[in-house]
Formats: C-alpha cells, sequence, structure tokens
C-alpha cells in the first residue's frame, strides 16, 4: 500500500495549521512524521482518519482517494485516550467492537495481546491501578486490537522503562514486517532513526525537510573526520590538518572530501593504535532542530 498526502492545507478561522504539505508512506516501512508541538502533526494525523477534512488536497491510498470505512486504522496518541476507572478487558472488547470486530473477536485478540505484552494478569483490573507504562501497554493494544491497515503511532515509548521499550520496539518490527503503513512521531530521535528510513519535518505548517534519513545526512559536509584511538594526543600533534582533541577522539578537518585516502595513509605511516575513523554525520536530534529552531512561536 502507498499513503500519499498531497498539498493538504487546513485552518481554524484565521489560523493556517497545514500550507500545503505533501509527503508519500509505504507499507512494509514505518515513516517518520516529525515536528515541535504546534507544527500541524496532530492535525494532519486527524485529517488522516477523517476526523476533519482538509480545506484543500487530498489524502490517497494506491492512487485513489481514500475510503476511510474500508480501511482499518490504529491510533496510539500521545494523550492517554482510555477510560481510567474501566475493567481493562471490558474496554478493550469495547474499543475491538467499535472498530468492527464481534464480541468474541474482539475478546480474544486483546487476551492474545495482553499475553504479548505480559499483561494478562492485569486483564481484570482498572486502568488507573497500572502503572504509567502498563497503561501505554493497554492503549497501544487498544490501537492494534483490530489488526489495523494504518498504524499511528505518537510518543509510543512515553513512560516505558528499558525492558518494556524492548518489548514494544520488537511489536512494532512485527508489524512494519506484516506490510502495515507505519506513522511514527516522536521527539525521542534515537528510535526514528532504529524504525524509520525517510521522515518529513514539519515546522509552521510546512514541510521543512523530507527524505531518506541516510541521504539527508549524506547531504552534509563530509570534510569532518573522527579519529578514536589512545593516540590521540599524538595524532593531533603528528597531523597537518586542523584538528580538535576531546579525550580519545581526534576531530579532523580535510580540505575536501576527495582527500580521505590521503589522511588515511599519513594515520597508517605514523603507526598509532586506531580504535575507529569514520565521516562525521550530523544526529537526527540536530538536523532537527536546525531545521525547526526557526519557527518558535
Amino acid at each position: 500500500m502507498k499513503l500519499e498526502f498531497k498539498n493538504i492545507q487546513k485552518s481554524f478561522g484565521d489560523n493556517h495549521v497545514l500550507k500545503g504539505i505533501s509527503f508519500t508512506a509505504e507499507s512494509g516501512n514505518a515513516f517518520g512524521l516529525l515536528g515541535r508541538n504546534g507544527a500541524g502533526k496532530t492535525t494532519s494525523i486527524r485529517i488522516l482518519m477523517g476526523v476533519f477534512e482538509a480545506d484543500v488536497g487530498e489524502v490517497l491510498l494506491d492512487g485513489e482517494p481514500i475510503e476511510r470505512s474500508k480501511i482499518k486504522f490504529g491510533y496510539l496518541p500521545e494523550e492517554r485516550g482510555l477510560y481510567p476507572k474501566r475493567v481493562i478487558a471490558e474496554q478493550l472488547s469495547y474499543f475491538g467492537q467499535l472498530r468492527g470486530l464481534s464480541k468474541k473477536e474482539a475478546s480474544a485478540a486483546a487476551d492474545k495481546w495482553l499475553e504479548r505484552l505480559s499483561m494478562s494478569e492485569y486483564k481484570d483490573k482498572k486502568l488507573d491501578t497500572l502503572s504509567k507504562g502498563n497503561q501505554q501497554k493497554i492503549q497501544l493494544i487498544a490501537a492494534l486490537i483490530s489488526d489495523p491497515d494504518i498504524v499511528v503511532l505518537d510518543e509510543p515509548f512515553s513512560g516505558l522503562d528499558p525492558v518494556n521499550a524492548m518489548l514494544l520496539k520488537d511489536v512494532i518490527k512485527e508489524i512494519i514486517a506484516q506490510g502495515k503503513i507505519v506513522l511514527f512521531s516522536s521527539h525521542q530521535m534515537n528510535y526514528i532513526e532504529e524504525f524509520c528510513d525517510n521522515i518529513a519535518i514539519l515546522s509552521g505548517g510546512e514541510i521543512v525537510l523530507s527524505g531518506h534519513i541516510d541521504e539527508i545526512k549524506r547531504s552534509y559536509d563530509r570534510t569532518l573526520i573522527l579519529v578514536e584511538s589512545e593516540d590521540a594526543s599524538k595524532i593531533s600533534g603528528y597531523l597537518k590538518e586542523q584538528c580538535e582533541l576531546d579525550g580519545n577522539t581526534v576531530r579532523v578537518r580535510i580540505e575536501s572530501e576527495d582527500k580521505k585516502n590521503q589522511l588515511l595513509s599519513e594515520l597508517s605511516s605514523g603507526g598509532f593504535n586506531i580504535d575507529s575513523i569514520r565521516v562525521y554525520e550530523p544526529s537526527l536530534s540536530d538536523i532537527f532542530v536546525q531545521y525547526t529552531s526557526k519557527n518558535v512561536r
């Protein structure tokens, strides 16, 4: 499946929230939809799910206007959306039935996911008796209970400890491998880099950067080389290039990218004990800040 946003615009009164955004997400991959609070991510998600219509533009699925009545959506919102005083098994069954499952199917799906996420012992408890992390796992079950075609995950790792984060990672990898369209939004850029090949960064209602993460990083200046070695101070004194010493790392600025082999030759002839040499690439966090800090409101 291929999901396309084409020139989507949306205003609320005089507030022009989306100013003609376009991007494409395909099944079998996670797509990172990023932006600061107020950038337009939630509005985009609500338009996708049909909560309200775009003023201009269209949402396409496999080249045709999306028919939401024929598509199953799974949405994990950043804010909790379940009932804190209701029994977990009952409300999971309820949400499954809302999404088209029979009562028997919904109960079976709830039991399957509760077991998958090591939550079966809590099925007869009320939601507000659980920890924040376990509540997040129940929220995830509610999103996935109907075996959705399109899954939207907004800050899915919020409140999870490392063990539960690893469990959730496995689940996300499974649904990606099943050929779902997965839209992933998070301010934890390490998770975006782990799951997403392609991203779009929203700022001020516009897409200010989009593309494959690796290609975006490779578009940056590649003349800064990081050399890690116990002999870092000796290397810094030995090289003629501009260097900065940071512990066991030497940051070497070469004249141009094609000078990398010359640098390797110099280091080899020096007889240093080198652990690694790599081209410096900005982190996704660095890129995100660069492209969104100009539109802080």
